[in-house]
């Protein structure tokens, strides 16, 4: 880093990075099996790397969120000791497996981002077009995959989630990677092998460089529940008044556990005392915070929505970037509200764009943000806080050209500083504050976690079961119950609090995942009442989730020739257009809300119409908002055109009017292809010159512009 003129001290700006490394809770504590592979594979592409690339940035130190429920699981496979079903199916000889086997490793094995990973590899990548090829159907691809093919694929679909590090810096992992094909018995045993030795590297260097004092370590309730549902779930109607909610829990008692076990056990494998805490989802409310306190927590952090609206004003730079102390009842806390935009950014733009352009378009909006604070002489504390791991997998090489670009540039930067939390709250005077609005870091309420339909059904079967646990240990059948017993149920409870479950129930988000999930979050409830002696109710034999709804694609019937006014104005106008409705379960990781939920399309013959049906309430967010129609022969052949304008703006190519719903109007000629030609189109949104979404996500719509007398042939 460039040192700082000699005289008077100039303002600075303290950049606080927040990892939060989480993955949910996988194994059955009765069984001893894990249901899904994700803490296995994070842990060989993201934990350990994460860590390690700061060895090259010595001035940037960062701030590690763990939570140990994670942990316990990294521990079971760096010991061998994980019974998990999807690691036996990738090292099994490929000439052994059933047929049952065969069918699990090509619905399991190919559930890896298409454009980062499986095509990083060409024969991964081929593999995968032969699956598509077969429409994902077992029974053709029997026919057509081979014995190698299957070897290949078991090898594969775990080299592709190793680590930048362990690519380059493992010999045996980087020849793998150069044999590209023709896997053998040898090289299936080899990855195994390195599998575990890699998972065991991860909390031995979280504790080097946490010496060393380059990064702090904090943590999270052990098993990630919502604090605030968790110590009354009705504090969900403040947030959100007259949302449905189920039974009332209130259990304050478990909140606290969740918050001393995870100290106990941070101090037990690290030898440190984590002074900070992520509370799960960044959901806080002043029960919350006088628990977390009173165990012994100094700082904790959350989004700055809370603070909006906490303080009843815009969470602008001025606000966000300073500490604040929580005090209440004699009891005090200091916090953090992470910026959102920037967070978001790196968690689902930047992957996006190129590394540089990410790296520059960083750092330009944190000086454009702290600009007036630096003028006014004061120092700029800018909390960076999101997930450590799920976005890499969209960036080009797990993310690592993009960190280290932003990296250097911190370190090159003279007004930056890359510190810690704990040392940056050193730096800067916190602001008071006597209360927190009640909420988490997605849209300032609980909405992901309760007020659904299937949500609020977890949550009855789960007040249900620790209602049964608090009767039998009260019960004389209890008192004679062995402590293991009694032990595993109450673990098995806390599992069950997790967020993790309701995050995938009611209609946010969408995953391959989801009925696993599902079932999982059932076996633990069904655990409880098994390792108290009772019968598991029916209910929990029965999935939670409802149906799920897939996006919906109809072709057009007939011509259309609508009028551009921005209104429906007549049911008829649109009538015969395909139609796009898009899926609103936005994926595993919440991003950017996606303003359009209908795509209708059509042609007269020389012109493509498109008209887009938004959300509620989202007009005023589209007049900043940028579309961008790409246009192209159906065929593939010529470059076609991309039309673009801002939905407050004109465009001389083309007619664009906007209202209750945007409809455009594009020749056919302005992008030089002759009326009738079939065509290809894609559209996109953007905002401040970002990408923020497409329809279709992947691919492209066809359409045919014939003459309108031919649609009627």
């Amino acid at each position: 880093m460039r040192a700082e003129p000699p005289g008077k001290k100039m303002p600075r700006i303290y950049l606080c990075f927040v990892w939060h490394m989480h993955q949910p809770f996988y194994k059955d504590l009765i069984s001893g099996e894990y249901k899904l592979p994700w803490t296995r594979l994070h842990a060989l592409k993201d934990y350990y790397g994460m860590v390690k690339v700061l060895e090259d940035f010595p001035a940037v130190r960062q701030t590690f969120n763990l939570v140990p429920s994670l942990l316990v699981q990294l521990e079971d496979y760096s010991q061998g000791a994980a019974a998990d079903p999807f690691l036996r199916c990738a090292l099994k000889p490929a000439d052994q497996l059933t047929a049952e086997e065969q069918q699990f490793i090509l619905q399991y094995f190919f559930q890896a981002n298409p454009g980062r990973l499986i095509y990083r590899y060409p024969r991964y990548g081929e593999l995968y077009d032969r699956w598509l090829s077969c429409g994902r159907q077992f029974q053709r691809a029997r026919l057509v995959f081979t014995e190698q093919d299957y070897r290949d694929l078991q090898v594969l679909s775990q080299l592709a989630w190793f680590d930048e590090e362990h690519l380059v810096g493992d010999e045996a992992v980087a020849e793998l990677v150069r044999k590209e094909r023709n896997y053998s018995l040898q090289d299936q045993a080899l990855l195994g092998r390195k599998q575990i030795e890699m998972i065991a590297k991860v909390m031995p260097i979280y504790k080097e460089f946490a010496s060393r004092g380059q990064i702090e370590l904090t943590t999270t309730p052990f098993y990630h529940p919502i604090l605030p549902l968790l110590c009354d779930s009705s504090i969900a109607e403040v947030s959100h008044p007259y949302v449905p909610l189920p039974s009332r829990f209130r259990y304050p008692q478990d909140a606290r556990f969740q918050l001393e076990s995870a100290k106990r056990f941070m101090e037990g494998r690290f030898g440190m005392t984590p002074r900070g805490l992520w509370p799960s989802e960044g959901a806080v409310s002043d029960e919350a915070l006088q628990i977390a306190a009173e165990v012994g927590f100094t700082w904790a952090a959350t989004d700055n929505g809370i603070l909006a609206r906490t303080i009843n004003a815009p969470a602008d730079p001025l606000a966000t970037y300073r500490p604040y102390v929580w005090r209440q009842d004699g009891k005090q806390i200091q916090l953090l509200f992470r910026d959102h935009f920037l967070s978001d950014l790196i968690g689902f733009v930047y992957s996006r764009m190129d590394a540089v352009e990410a790296a520059e378009h960083f750092i330009q909006q944190i000086h454009q943000n702290c600009a007036a604070i630096l003028h006014s002489g004061r120092d700029a504390l800018v909390p960076i806080i999101l997930d450590g791991e799920n976005a890499w997998e969209y960036y080009e090489r797990n993310g690592r050209p993009f960190l280290r670009e932003l990296y250097r540039r911190i370190t090159d930067d003279p007004q930056l500083e890359a510190l810690t939390v704990s040392e940056a709250l050193k730096k800067i005077e916190a602001t008071p504050l006597g209360h927190i609005f009640p909420g988490s870091w997605i849209n300032a309420n609980f909405d992901v976690w309760i007020g659904a339909e299937e949500d609020n059904c977890a949550w009855e079967y789960l007040l249900r079961a620790r209602r049964t646990y608090d009767r039998v240990l009260g019960s004389p059948e209890g008192s004679s119950l062995p402590e293991d017993r009694k032990r595993l149920a109450y673990e098995e409870l806390l599992i069950a609090e997790g967020s993790d479950w309701c995050w995938w129930y009611g209609p946010e988000h969408d995953s391959a995942n989801r009925s696993e999930f599902d079932q999982l979050f059932r076996d633990h409830l069904a655990n409880v009442y098994l390792a108290l002696g009772q019968t598991p109710p029916d209910e929990l034999s029965q999935p939670i989730l409802k149906i799920r709804r897939p996006a919906f694609h109809e072709a057009p019937s007939g011509p259309v020739r609508p009028v551009l006014d921005g209104e429906v104005t007549s049911y008829f106008e649109w009538m015969g257009a395909g139609l796009y409705r898009v899926d609103d379960r936005t994926g595993a990781m919440h991003g950017q809300r996606f303003f359009v939920n209908e795509l209708r399309y059509g042609s007269d013959g020389a012109n493509l119409y498109i008209r887009l049906d938004m959300v509620d309430h989202a007009s005023e967010e589209l007049q900043e908002t940028e579309v961008r129609v790409r246009l192209a022969p159906a065929s593939g052949e010529g470059a076609g055109a991309t039309f673009s304008t801002r939905i407050s703006e004109q465009n001389p190519n083309f007619e664009l009017a906007a209202g209750r719903i945007a409809e455009l109007k594009i020749p056919l000629a302005a992008a030089g292809l002759a009326a009738g030609t079939p065509v290809r189109f894609q559209v996109s949104l953007w905002r401040r010159g970002l990408p923020m979404g497409a329809l279709p996500s992947d691919g492209w719509i066809e359409l045919a512009t014939a003459e309108p007398a031919e649609w009627l042939i």
